[in-house]
């Protein structure tokens, strides 16, 4: 199998809720690719523990693609 690796944003600005942010599924950006599930999980742990998920709670994620 092979896994795609990306990272999306979960929130987007709207300055008609309380906090200023809406629930928003983000546009998927691609990172790279795996080859296995263990690597796919491991990389985005990696990635998350590492990176800021900032205002708008930003995080990889990945899909399997064959």
């Amino acid at each position: 199998m092979t896994y795609q690796i990306f990272k999306r944003k979960w929130w987007k600005d709207n300055p008609e809720y309380d906090d200023g942010l809406e629930p928003h599924t983000g546009k998927k950006k691609d990172i790279t690719t795996v080859e296995t599930l263990e690597e796919a999980k491991d990389y985005c742990q990696k990635w998350n523990a590492s990176h800021t998920e900032g205002r708008y709670g930003e995080k990889a994620e990945f899909v399997e693609i064959k």
